[in-house]
């Protein structure tokens, strides 16, 4: 997590780079190890040393394996369209540039939701990927825009983040099934504990109880750390900070006013940073503009092609589907 993969493009300041991604991946190397350590604690605390042997020896065979589901299967569950490079020429045109800067040696297959939620994901490894865009971010975002968010999808690719989620999901979800077994071995053995007058280890009771719920925030800072890093790696494929900043204002006003008027309308829907699984955008905006243009490096803004759609809009609105998926 530590090495910084040069890519072989640059729209910034290279110091001003180099600081914020060292900072970025040791952020994300830490909240690694403090998911690791926990997960590694719940087992010692359940079996002892024969326990990390077990967890660690089991980490190892997970991430060689290195499980990940297929790009079109969750492109289903979404039911998005495949688009291919004569129904968007332009989108297909911006995602060859930004993936050559990258450089990604496969070109990642552009996905269409017709959904008027403004949402935009990647799903895969480098190798194989999909970048999903719905129509409505299509419609409210400019091309200008729209580069920058699909600069920002394929620094995803190229950082590898949906393999790095994966591990951190796996370590949230193995901590939560231990401190669950834990408790509940815990709970039938109590009474005869208390009969026995059997000493009660409450530090290691309160770490089973805490274990999930700690494991879970490291989660959510490691996302949001993510979320940060690519930002700063697509602002480096573009050289246009502002143009990322653009989309952020425009993604927020327009996914806050869904939000509003379903749950709490007229009103702004307050959210601890700590529970947030992506940085807020203001706090996004104010690292954007912090980075430095190389004026020598192109931006996008000189070589943007026209990416929005010129057909019908969707009218399907967000809602809750059997999959458990929203969108």
């Amino acid at each position: 997590m530590l090495r910084v993969t040069r890519m072989r493009s640059t729209g910034l300041d290279t110091e001003n780079w180099l600081r914020h991604a060292w900072l970025n991946r040791l952020q994300s190397a830490l909240l690694l190890a403090l998911m690791g350590g926990l997960l590694a604690l719940v087992g010692w605390l359940l079996w002892g040393g024969i326990g990390i042997v077990t967890l660690l020896i089991a980490g190892v065979v997970i991430v060689l394996m290195n499980p990940t589901f297929a790009p079109q299967w969750i492109m289903r569950m979404y039911g998005a369209k495949t688009l291919t490079p004569g129904e968007a020429p332009g989108l297909y045109a911006a995602l060859r540039e930004l993936a050559g800067r990258a450089g990604l040696e496969v070109l990642p297959k552009l996905h269409y939701i017709p959904s008027r939620m403004v949402n935009a994901f990647t799903v895969g490894r480098a190798d194989q990927s999909a970048i999903a865009v719905t129509d409505a971010l299509l419609r409210v975002l400019n091309s200008r825009e729209i580069v920058a968010v699909l600069a920002h999808e394929i620094s995803h690719v190229r950082s590898n983040d949906i393999w790095v989620m994966s591990l951190a999901d796996m370590f949230s979800r193995m901590t939560n099934l231990l401190s669950m077994f834990g408790l509940l071995l815990l709970f039938v053995s109590l009474p005869v504990a208390m009969l026995a007058e059997v000493s009660i280890n409450w530090f290691a009771i309160l770490l089973l109880i805490v274990a999930p719920n700690l494991s879970a925030l490291a989660q959510l800072g490691l996302s949001r750390t993510r979320e940060y890093e690519a930002d700063l790696n697509a602002v480096r494929l573009t050289g246009d900070s502002e143009g990322m900043a653009s989309a952020l204002i425009r993604i927020e006003r327009a996914s806050g006013a869904w939000l509003e008027r379903i749950f709490l309308p007229g009103r702004g829907i307050p959210d601890p940073s700590l529970l947030r699984s992506h940085p807020s955008t203001e706090s996004r905006i104010q690292r954007l503009r912090e980075l430095v243009p190389d004026e020598n490096y192109p931006s996008s803004r000189d070589w943007v092609p026209d990416v929005q759609p010129h057909d019908r809009p969707a009218t399907r609105a967000p809602r809750w589907h059997v999959n458990g998926l929203w969108y």
